[in-house]
């Protein structure tokens, strides 16, 4: 290939890169910069009274007893959810797959109906079922009235199954479609040789899978740490805090009380630990492949 057709095929491929690229730094990296720029102020509505703190909002931060316990539920939904999430997913898609194709495309549209379902219309279901006097988990478990969402030792994990049910939609329908791209020969070869079951998924369909793993566990990570809608519509981070995520309690400080300044430092802590888990997430799934 000359030269001047290498140069002529590159311009074009970023001439085609380039509206998705300027979306990407309009709309990520730009914000981004801005956030950490206004995490070194103190600064509410307008910007008269904006003035430059320097770490004072980090600062303060490491003594917010409630930033502490916002951040703490966060992680406990990310620890409990993100393999639950993946490992349920995983577990369905591969019952899901040997299914002849119209099972399998009508268990496909059932799994992944919460994800289409507007999260207003969902919350407001559960929160039929979770009601201490006419919700329908109390009269299957026979529990009286016990407020599921008002009590503190309840409440987070109560937002956690509903995170669940609303997340294993779009994993199981990506484990369907990488189980239907495993190479059938390998698996042939080692069912002759005698394989059972368990060996040829482990060893010739897990680390074809790999990469789809991989995707879903930072996708849920993501959303798992940025879950807020649940929480504003259910609880409000009651009681006392119990469900207060971090994004929650960004959004509180920043339209509850107008510090952005505050909300911004705290927004930029939340996106370093999601790159950390990220990249936990990177690294073991790549020595996995090895």
């Amino acid at each position: 290939m000359s030269r001047a057709l290498a140069r002529r095929e590159t311009i074009s491929a970023y001439l085609f890169l380039l509206p998705s690229l300027i979306f990407f730094v309009g709309f990520v990296l730009v914000p981004m910069g801005i956030c950490v720029v206004y995490s070194f102020l103190d600064m509410g509505i307008g910007t008269a009274g904006t003035t430059f703190v320097g770490f004072q909002n980090y600062i303060e931060m490491a003594g917010d007893k409630t930033f502490w316990q916002s951040l703490w539920n966060t992680v406990l939904i990310v620890v409990v959810a993100v393999p639950t999430v993946t490992a349920f997913s995983l577990w369905v898609g591969s019952a899901i797959y040997p299914m002849h194709a119209a099972w399998r495309s009508f268990f496909r549209c059932v799994f992944y109906l919460p994800v289409v379902t507007g999260t207003v219309a969902v919350t407001v279901v559960w929160k039929w079922i979770f009601n201490p006097f006419t919700g329908l988990l109390n009269k299957l478990l026979h529990t009286g009235t016990l407020d599921w969402l008002g009590n503190e030792k309840t409440a987070i994990w109560c937002i956690i199954l509903i995170l669940f049910t609303t997340s294993i939609g779009q994993p199981i329908v990506l484990y369907v479609a990488a189980l239907g791209n495993v190479d059938k020969s390998l698996i042939e070869a080692a069912q002759v040789d005698g394989a059972t079951k368990l060996q040829v998924f482990w060893q010739i369909k897990w680390p074809q899978i790999m990469p789809t793993t991989l995707y879903v566990l930072v996708i849920t990570t993501i959303n798992s740490f940025q879950c807020f809608a649940l929480i504003q519509l259910l609880t409000s981070g009651g009681p006392n805090g119990s469900t207060s995520t971090l994004m929650y309690y960004i959004f509180d400080v920043a339209y509850k009380y107008q510090r952005f300044g505050y909300a911004n430092a705290m927004g930029v802590i939340l996106a370093l630990v999601i790159a950390i888990f990220s990249a936990i997430q990177f690294k073991v799934t790549k020595s996995g492949e090895q």
